[in-house]
């Protein structure tokens, strides 16, 4: 195998607050398989004692302080990234969740909320986008932003947009009542920082989704928060809202990391209305792309974004990761004049916020990255053969 092109260390990645308490996993070699750990002054800790999966881990009761004592080290992190990507001597990285749900919300920043109409009004074709941006920018007249959904003022901007012919089931999710909330992937799918992740060969108009991913815990309680990318193909669900499912699970299509930074005095959910995100992409034809994403622009407010997801008509015994959604929707030409942005294979992507880290993953085609074999049956049967699911 040839060498990996990206080349990590724990402090690539890593916050820059030394405070900052993070959970994670990683495939420990000298285990034999996952294992959720803390990360403490560099070196990677054992929680398997605690729970032998991150479900059960934050659904602990007194997290913070069961986290306080001392834990077998399992090395350092450098460990774990000094092989390429996300692979190492002593093991690999992997995404910082498993069996919970992989839950997304959409259309929740009302620039990402036009580009969504954008999509379905050009029907999957990027060369349309720019007359159609202008066209609602013209309507509009820069109005949406700081419009509270399900408020009178939505109200009056969905019948203006009616008037003029330009309402859209995307607007009713960003506006509206009612957060779009869908599975962006199935327990276990999501890759980690380090890892490739997959586009689809059948879209030619895509791109990265850089998030805040909030890490809930069966009861519904918000426990911390990491990054995420939701790889998004832009012309599949162009072509028909109905195929979401195909734009956004496919293999590799959703990274979730590095770590969980947990809730505590210094770091809560009021601090997540506060993150930048930044975003950046380089080819290896030379093209760079940067974007932000800021939460305090968020149109729905986190907390109710998870209580419309989890509430007393639809529960999550394993708990769930939350993508907030995006303010960014890369507009930048790549390929030509009007064409926009889209994913070359081989990209670098970054996400950051220096609170929670940097999540870095090289894209690839969904067909040629690793197959996703290791699922919820296959973590059960590993943690039942090495003692790890009864006294």
């Amino acid at each position: 195998m040839s060498e990996h092109p990206l080349r990590l260390s724990a402090a690539d990645i890593l916050p820059t607050d030394p405070t900052a308490r993070l959970v994670g996993r990683v495939w420990s070699a000298a285990r034999g398989g996952p294992c959720p750990v803390l990360v403490r002054d560099g070196e990677v800790l054992d929680l398997s004692d605690l729970s032998p999966t991150m479900s059960g881990l934050l659904d602990r009761a007194d997290l913070s302080g069961d986290l306080g004592g001392a834990f077998p080290s399992l090395g350092p992190l450098d460990g774990y990234l000094d092989g390429g990507g996300d692979r190492g001597s002593l093991g690999r990285l992997l995404a910082p969740c498993d069996l919970q749900a992989i839950k997304a919300a959409g259309v929740t920043f009302a620039g990402s909320m036009i580009e969504r109409v954008i999509e379905e009004r050009a029907k999957g074709e990027a060369g349309r986008a720019d007359a159609i941006r202008a066209e609602l920018a013209a309507i509009l007249g820069g109005n949406l932003k700081g419009v509270v959904p399900g408020s009178e003022k939505a109200a009056e901007i969905k019948a203006h947009l009616q008037k003029n012919g330009m309402w859209s089931q995307y607007l009713e999710v960003g506006i509206g009542p009612d957060a779009e909330v869908f599975t962006k992937g199935q327990p276990m799918s999501a890759v980690g920082c380090g890892a490739d992740i997959g586009v689809h060969r059948a879209s030619d108009w895509n791109n990265p989704e850089p998030e805040v991913v909030l890490a809930v815990d069966s009861t519904g309680r918000i426990r911390g928060a990491t990054l995420g990318n939701d790889v998004n193909l832009r012309d599949v669900e162009g072509r028909s809202a109905l195929l979401l499912g195909k734009a956004k699970d496919n293999n590799g299509a959703a990274a979730i990391g590095p770590f969980i930074r947990l809730f505590d005095e210094a770091f809560g959910l009021a601090r997540i209305s506060e993150l930048q995100l930044s975003l950046n992409v380089t080819g290896n034809d030379g093209f760079a792309l940067s974007g932000a994403s800021n939460m305090a622009e968020i149109s729905r407010q986190p907390a109710d974004i998870a209580a419309q997801t989890c509430n007393r008509s639809h529960q999550y015994p394993d708990g769930f990761m939350l993508f907030l959604g995006t303010m960014f929707a890369p507009t930048k030409d790549r390929g030509g004049a009007g064409q926009g942005f889209t994913h070359h294979y081989g990209d670098r992507v970054e996400i950051a916020s220096d609170p929670l880290g940097r999540l870095i993953n090289i894209v690839r085609p969904c067909d040629e990255i690793e197959p996703w074999t290791f699922g919820a049956r296959a973590l059960m049967e590993n943690l039942a053969a090495r003692g790890m699911l009864g006294p």
